[in-house]
């Protein structure tokens, strides 16, 4: 790929003919298939038919390819091989070798973009290329040689998404030394006990973070080396002696690095990329432990499916500490697209949107449901004639994507494309992971901004993606077929009544195999072999169903589940993005226990929205909080959600029967939120105990007096 020997290299695959490929590719992208099976035709080939039956955007197989029960699932595309590598560059083995790869073919392409100035004034975008990318990469793993940190050693990575996390990851790749996200929202005694577990040598901070390091540097006596992003010599602290820690700020590692350059110290295949610390919702961090063929295999079986070109545009925002966001910047870089970030405020990203208007836009359902929300409240209050316009022009547009027609542009033009500026105009492509997205909302979604909107799933232990949906299957509430680098299987879940044999769908615990299966928990042997058969297959712990199609629809969670008193089982993550949907909403914390026969919530209201109902009310209050304290808000709430849980079909059980409104939300600072912003079911617990225990004594009480009559 760099060179091999001969005279020169074929021109197909000099970096001039790759930069050709890469912009014929922009400038005329390949037409995609519309066929059930996603384009492959299994007929052709003999074999095939021997240890392979499509079942559309699937292949099944027998669980020993040649015997045993037919329950392994594939991506039909790839059928009777799990992709690896890139089918088109079978040569990049490594994240050092994509890379190279990537500067090879867009070196004078824009890579990494910023707003914030020197100043730290805020203007327009401000671009890295991939070559200056290239030069930096160098000097800082240079720079961490030159201070003697040795190959293999952990690096820590303490702040949040901007260029220097993707330039440090790159050098890490570089010079074989292994990154470790250190979430910059985690608490001091997870990322001390991160630090100390992994045995971390040195730290790229910025001096936010820097001072908590500092707070606790004496307990973690393996750090040699802080690097401060952003600091300025005249302002560095200084550390105690007895420590031997060195502090420098970054500009300087990146000169030392460029005084003293050395050769890269290439990777293998199966040496340790990362260790990405999983906060969990208990108990300590986790490091999951991923090779550069992990993540090379599951980059590359994602690129059968989903296609990028050097001409998009991607904001990134999500933590970058976190798998989600990581294998997007490694599959992005690929394909050479320039990647802006976001200023660090979230409550400022519509701005940074609206100026990097970018072509690829990836989220949570936490955020896509606040659009949906903000976007159906406003069409309320619009009422009358503007009211029914819309709904006109929904279920217009509605009706074209499902029939696979293209609609007039008249009603974007009226209606939509007000919608679409809100995301700066030109996202082609969304696509939605770490949770269930509602299917009312993907719908919403893909008909308000026009695109190719795309739900997946996935998890840190399999390198990200396990299943996602095809680009063109219209049907909706499913994460797709398997990604082409892992095949699945369901396993029976008897306790909760979920079987392979269930009808009309079989059912069970979503089990993953394939190269993106994680190397184990770094240094728990026991709770890897808990997830990690003999057979190798990683249990998720997630429940699925197999829908027509070969598509697969997460139902419920395993580890999650609860008893109430009555011996109904529960799965409160279910019922809580049902209730997501609800006007009054921002979070809902579902509990029950096997003392009670009825659920509870505690809901962090939408201020906006619990106002305005207010004041439709003709109620006074002082505060939010008084009114969240309000019985009539409380009652308004409740009906609001009983309402949405009649339309989503709950089991009387599954009702909530109480609901608090809190002021405060749920976040990752009060300990509520994981960093993938689930909820920590046994932090949450523990911090609305009185709460719980008010809302069951007044179930009580109301049941007493109820009885009474």
């Amino acid at each position: 790929m760099r060179g091999n020997g001969r005279g020169r290299e074929e021109e197909g695959n000099s970096p001039m003919g790759r930069r050709l490929r890469a912009v014929s590719a922009h400038l005329l992208p390949p037409a995609s298939t519309t066929t059930t099976t996603g384009g492959v035709d299994l007929a052709a080939n003999p074999t095939a038919g021997e240890y392979a039956h499509v079942q559309g955007y699937s292949a099944v197989l027998p669980e020993k390819l040649q015997t045993g029960k037919w329950n392994v699932y594939r991506n039909a595309k790839t059928p009777l091989r799990l992709i690896d590598r890139f089918p088109d560059t079978p040569d990049i083995a490594t994240l050092h070798d994509n890379f190279v790869y990537a500067v090879e073919t867009f070196r004078d392409c824009r890579y990494l973009g910023t707003r914030i100035c020197a100043d730290g004034t805020v203007g327009d975008y401000k671009w890295m290329t991939y070559g200056e990318a290239s030069t930096n990469r160098t000097a800082i793993g240079s720079g961490l040689i030159y201070h003697g940190i040795p190959e293999g050693a952990c690096i820590g990575l303490y702040f949040i998404n901007r260029p220097e996390w993707i330039i440090v990851d790159h050098a890490c790749a570089a010079y074989s030394f292994v990154s470790v996200p250190l979430y910059d929202t985690l608490g001091p005694d997870a990322v001390q006990f991160i630090v100390n577990h992994a045995t971390v040598e040195a730290i790229f901070c910025v001096p936010q973070t820097l001072s908590t390091l500092l707070s606790f540097i004496t307990q973690m006596p393996c750090v040699r080396l802080i690097v401060v992003i952003g600091g300025d010599n005249a302002n560095m602290p200084s550390t105690p002696t007895s420590t031997g820690v060195e502090i420098i700020i970054y500009s300087r590692l990146l000169n030392q690095g460029k005084m003293s350059s050395r050769p890269f110290r290439p990777p293998k295949p199966e040496d340790v990329a990362t260790i990405c610390y999983t906060s969990g919702t208990t108990g300590t961090p986790k490091g999951v432990v991923l090779s550069h063929r992990n993540l090379i295999a599951n980059v590359a079986g994602s690129s059968v499916v989903i296609k990028f070109y050097p001409s998009d545009v991607y904001i990134s925002y999500l933590p970058l500490a976190h798998i989600y966001e990581r294998v997007n910047q490694i599959a992005l870089l690929h394909y050479g697209v320039a990647i802006g970030f976001y200023q660090g405020d979230n409550l400022k990203l519509m701005d940074d949107l609206a100026a990097l208007r970018p072509t690829v836009f990836s989220s949570v359902p936490r955020l896509y449901n606040r659009i949906y929300a903000a976007i159906t409240n406003a069409v309320k209050e619009s009422g009358g004639l503007k009211e029914r316009f819309f709904h006109a022009a929904y279920n217009a547009k509605r009706q074209a994507i499902m029939n696979g027609r293209n609609l007039s542009p008249m009603w974007d033009k009226l209606v939509f494309n007000k919608i679409k500026a809100r995301l700066g105009g030109r996202v082609r492509l969304m696509s939605s992971g770490a949770s269930p997205l509602s299917a009312d909302v993907m719908e919403f979604l893909r008909v308000c901004f026009g695109c190719l909107v795309i739900e997946g799933y996935g998890m840190t232990e399999t390198s990200c993606v396990i299943a996602t949906m095809d680009c063109d299957d219209r049907l909706i509430g499913h994460v797709g077929p398997p990604n082409p680098s892992c095949e699945i299987k369901l396993v029976d879940v008897p306790e909760m009544n979920y079987t392979s044999e269930d009808q009309p769908y079989p059912r069970g615990e979503i089990c993953v195999r394939g190269t993106t299966i994680f190397f184990g928990y770094y240094k728990d042997e026991i709770q890897t072999r808990e997830v990690i058969d003999e057979d190798g297959w990683l249990h998720t712990g997630d429940i699925g169903l197999w829908l027509p199609g070969g598509r697969l629809k997460i139902i419920d969670r395993k580890k999650n589940i609860f008893k109430l008193a009555q011996g109904e089982y529960i799965a409160p993550e279910k019922i809580e993005n049902v209730y997501a949907k609800c006007k009054f909403i921002a979070q809902c914390f579902i509990y029950g226990d096997s003392l009670n026969s009825s659920l509870v919530a505690v809901v962090a209201v939408e201020p906006e929205v619990l106002k305005a109902w207010a004041a439709s009310e003709g109620i006074q209050y002082e505060d939010l909080r008084q009114l969240c304290a309000d019985t009539r808000a409380r009652a308004a709430v409740l009906a609001d959600m009983d309402s949405i849980g009649k339309e989503a079909q709950l089991r009387g059980f599954e009702f909530a029967k109480a609901v608090t409104l809190v002021a405060e939300p749920f976040t990752l600072e009060n300990g509520l939120l994981t960093p993938t912003f689930k909820i920590k079911r046994p932090q949450a617990k523990a911090y609305f105990a009185k709460e719980i225990a008010d809302m069951y004594a007044q179930l009580r009480e109301a049941e007493s007096t109820k009885s009474k009559l």
